[in-house]
């Protein structure tokens, strides 16, 4: 028995596995505090709180299972700036991975460290942890002075948990202290920003062991001996292990508020010019490259509470019809974008309509809209050296058959919808906690999930989409003219 933990921004979500199978899940809502404009904290002893509160829980529904845990996994949301005095008290709330507040910070980085790009493989973000602690420094010097340590959220979690101060390799790559190809932080990096390897957790391999339960954690839930806790994941990271994405070439997209499209690599392989993401992966001797999408799922969303109508009347009104909408399109940049533009400010554009069209051709030009964002992603990968064969397609986006069949049609590749009852970044965890504990190849744990249904792309309806998008590429400089 296995439980994997994952350590969310709007919750915290646990899961008991049984093997493969997901015996019982729960969920601990969290808040997020926005003092300020570009502000985004929490209180990180509220993610201590919400897992035990969410293992009690399951301790108390099913205590035979609960207490034969013999792995632990963790993952949780990445970037996060967590910092603790020497008696390892939090010295102020966490800055979260959505915090804008440190983009002088980012300039200021990148002058400092001429190679940050070939020791990282990232571009300096606001979002990543480096610069967060340089405004700390610039902003509240006292509280930097004090600083001792400085962990990620899951790293926090599990020092409460263990009392051991681990951070993995995928989780660590977000932090822009990482040299990711040689799986080690980086001096020059860390000198930069006034800190040292002093100030950092151990590193240790997503699927090594990091740390046993607490006795006292034990007793609170009738373990007889103490389960190995896994050095996890960071989110993405883990529900690629739940997606059995751990081969080079493993691909998927989620479609979900944001979106993601991630490939596994077997070398490390950066281009920051495009705003990928490249970081090492949850298991030793793999890496991953990730475009990241601001808005997805979500520019339906908003589309549904502009029209009145929900997003399933509005799929309906299309039917199954996958042919290319033509002349209307949308740029879906409603909060900004990441890869390949890394532009916050950009802002979404509905184009090229007429008074002929109605409710259902800007719908389609939506899905469309995004899977030209998608493309562009695909674009950035490649120009990193990954050419992607086919996609596994997750997220809520996933349940829509006619936008897997729009996204098969303008990636020219196959999308497959998955079964999704069994993954997800908790049930990543949960096999990262298996490996710790037996020792077993990744190969025979993290199995792929069922395949419901594959889409084809169809020929003529390419050619159109690449047609499209050479028109739809030609909108993105109005969009940095109506920035707000």
């Amino acid at each position: 028995m296995y439980l994997g933990l994952d350590i969310g921004t709007s919750s915290v979500k646990a899961a008991l596995v049984d093997g493969d199978r997901v015996v019982a899940t729960v969920e601990r809502p969290l808040e997020v505090h926005r003092p300020r404009p570009l502000w985004s904290e929490q209180d990180p002893e509220t993610w201590v709180s919400a897992t035990i509160s969410a293992v009690d829980e399951l301790a108390g529904t099913h205590p035979r299972e609960v207490a034969a845990v013999a792995g632990i996994g963790l993952s949780g949301q990445m970037h996060g700036a967590v910092l603790l005095d020497r008696d390892d008290r939090v010295l102020r709330p966490c800055i979260l991975w959505n915090d804008g507040r440190s983009a002088a910070e980012c300039v200021a980085l990148e002058a400092a460290v001429p190679d940050l790009h070939a020791i990282t493989g990232n571009l300096a973000m606001p979002g990543f942890t480096a610069p967060k602690l340089l405004w700390v420094r610039a902003h509240e010097p006292e509280i930097f002075a004090r600083t001792a340590c400085v962990l990620l959220p899951k790293a926090f979690v599990r020092l409460r948990l263990t009392g051991e101060k681990i951070e993995d390799m995928s989780d660590a790559s977000g932090t822009l202290w990482l040299d990711p190809a040689r799986r080690d932080w980086s001096d020059e990096v860390l000198s930069a920003c006034g800190l040292t390897r002093d100030h950092m957790p151990r590193l240790a391999e997503g699927s090594a062991p990091a740390g046993r339960l607490s006795p006292a954690l034990c007793a609170r839930w009738g373990m007889a001996s103490a389960p190995v806790v896994a050095g996890g994941a960071g989110d993405n990271a883990a529900t690629a292990v739940g997606l059995g994405a751990i081969a080079a070439g493993d691909a998927f997209l989620s479609l979900g508020t944001s979106g993601v499209l991630w490939v596994t690599t077997d070398r490390f392989a950066p281009n920051p010019g495009s705003a990928v993401h490249a970081f090492a992966h949850a298991l030793p001797g793999l890496w991953h490259q990730m475009g990241v999408m601001l808005s997805a799922a979500s520019c339906l969303a908003w589309w549904a509470g502009v029209t009145g109508a929900s997003a399933e009347a509005l799929l309906a009104e299309l039917g199954d019809d996958a042919t290319p909408g033509g002349e209307a399109m949308f740029l879906p940049y409603l909060t900004g974008e990441r890869t390949p533009a890394n532009d916050p400010e950009l802002r979404a554009i509905f184009a090229g309509l007429g008074g002929g069209h109605g409710r259902a051709v800007m719908t389609r030009a939506v899905l469309e809209g995004v899977g030209h964002a998608v493309v562009d992603n695909r674009d950035a990968l490649a120009a990193a050296g990954t050419v992607i064969g086919e996609i596994d397609l997750v997220g809520g986006g996933s349940r829509s058959r006619l936008w897997a069949q729009i996204l098969a049609d303008q990636l020219a590749i196959p999308v497959h919808r998955v079964e999704e009852g069994a993954v997800g970044a908790a049930h990543g965890a949960a096999r990262l906690g298996r490996l710790a504990a037996t020792g077993e190849r990744p190969a025979d744990v993290c199995a792929r999930p069922r395949r419901l249904e594959t889409f084809h792309p169809d020929a003529a309806r390419a050619a159109l989409h690449r047609e499209t998008h050479a028109r739809w590429r030609r909108l993105a400089p109005f969009a940095k003219e109506i920035r707000s």
